[in-house]
């Protein structure tokens, strides 16, 4: 009876709290508010000194001043020009000098542009801004959803380590209950013997599961921006998955994806700029306007005044009508993109949907039927190994159910948070 209440209280160890590790070693001592505990820390951590996303901010900026200068008109000019420098006819010698030579020539001129181009550049330059802003977005939702996968991989490894050692724990009193039954003559030594087999298998399952969880710790670190070998803390627990992420509520989710989306977003500016930059190249049908104004000094008196018009000659006409066509099929281009882009997405948005919705019914179906019905099953093994109707191997086997019944919620778990961080990415905001 006795052997029989360890094995029971190891069971109840691997039946009961298994989803988190409790070993403080593998905790690093570094306590729960250590990054990595929580996926929130990890968004904000990141968010702050991701460099890729720091360089899209920077690039944003750069392209919101665009914006004043695209619609500046050009610096005046000012040109000098001194006649008669060699004061032919007199008794001066050659001066460079304004008030020395025959007459000094000033001109003064400034560019203004056909009306409604500074407009329409200006109208340009704020959709390039428009189009950074939208990048820096899409990066955070790309960037934001890695970590979001990368910490329901890292939650997964976890859980994955509690569960075996667990497993590995029962298997040790199994194998002690083996033992006291073969020396009694009650079973063969080569009980105890697959026991001890079972437990290099699941060592050698947690070796391998410790490679991947530094796998996945380096993963989330250079998301990061941290060094590869940085610690992070156990996670402890993983989003609830919001009702709204179902197919039955597609249009709503399609509807804020059309109004929030980054893709869709630089898309939309690319055809705004499509549009201002075909209306710009129309514009050049018409001249621009060069203006001026003149005084001649001779001596050191302006003595007369002048002013001064120019105009280009917009007189290659076909070279016009390429530009038109070009910008034509570039705005073409733009909306084709646009409609290639929300067709890419919306498809992803419906496969994501259903993704998260399968994986939630196989959690329910293996945290509600397939645990329920293994633990039974290794009750009534246990129970009939300790009469002698059961044999180990039926036990061990047994218990192998627990643990792939538990490895299976969790890997639904992982799928649900896996398709979520994948539809956030796609709305471009929590959901």
């Amino acid at each position: 009876m006795k052997i029989r209440l360890v094995v029971r209280l190891a069971a109840c160890g691997l039946m009961g709290a298994w989803l988190w590790p409790a070993h403080a070693a593998e905790d690093r001592m570094l306590g729960d508010r250590m990054l990595g505990s929580d996926l929130a820390g990890l968004l904000a951590y990141a968010r702050e000194h991701n460099p890729e996303l720091a360089a899209t901010r920077f690039e944003a900026d750069a392209a919101a001043q665009r914006v004043q200068s695209a619609a500046a008109l050009p610096d005046p000019v000012l040109r000098a020009e001194l006649m008669d420098v060699t004061n032919q006819g007199t008794n001066k010698g050659a001066s460079l000098l304004p008030s020395q030579v025959g007459s000094t020539r000033y001109l003064l001129t400034q560019s203004v542009p056909w009306f409604g181009k500074r407009d329409l550049k200006r109208e340009a330059a704020e959709a390039g801004a428009d189009q950074a802003r939208g990048q820096t977005a899409a990066t955070w939702a790309e960037l934001s959803a890695q970590i979001k996968s990368t910490y329901a991989q890292y939650f997964y490894v976890a859980g994955s380590q509690k569960i075996t050692r667990d497993l590995l724990d029962l298997v040790i009193q199994m194998e002690k209950v083996a033992q006291v039954r073969y020396a009694n003559g009650l079973a063969a030594q080569q009980d105890a013997v697959r026991a001890q087999v079972e437990q290099t298998v699941r060592k050698t399952e947690l070796v391998a599961l410790n490679n991947t969880q530094r796998q996945v710790e380096a993963r989330l670190n250079a998301l990061l921006s941290r060094p590869a070998t940085m610690p992070l803390a156990t996670p402890q627990h993983l989003r609830s998955i919001p009702a709204t992420a179902s197919l039955a509520n597609y249009t709503v989710l399609e509807n804020r994806i059309r109004e929030h989306n980054p893709e869709l977003f630089m898309d939309e500016a690319g055809v705004r700029a499509g549009e201002k930059n075909r209306d710009l190249v129309y514009k050049n049908r018409y001249p621009d306007v060069a203006l001026g104004i003149s005084p001649t000094q001779s001596g050191n008196a302006v003595r007369e005044w002048g002013v001064m018009v120019e105009f280009n000659i917009p007189l290659q006409q076909e070279t016009r009508r390429s530009q038109e066509r070009e910008s034509e099929a570039m705005l073409a281009a733009a909306k084709a993109r646009k409609e290639a882009t929300a067709n890419r997405i919306l498809s992803a948005l419906t496969e994501n949907l259903s993704g998260i919705e399968a994986a939630q019914h196989t959690e329910r179906l293996s945290s509600s039927g397939l645990l329920p019905q293994a633990n039974v099953t290794f009750e009534s093994a246990l129970s009939g190994y300790q009469t002698g109707k059961v044999d180990f191997a039926t036990l061990l086997d047994a218990a192998r159910q627990i643990l792939n019944a538990k490895l299976e919620v969790l890997k639904a778990q992982m799928d649900a948070q896996v398709r979520l961080a994948e539809i956030e990415r796609l709305l471009g905001e929590e959901l």
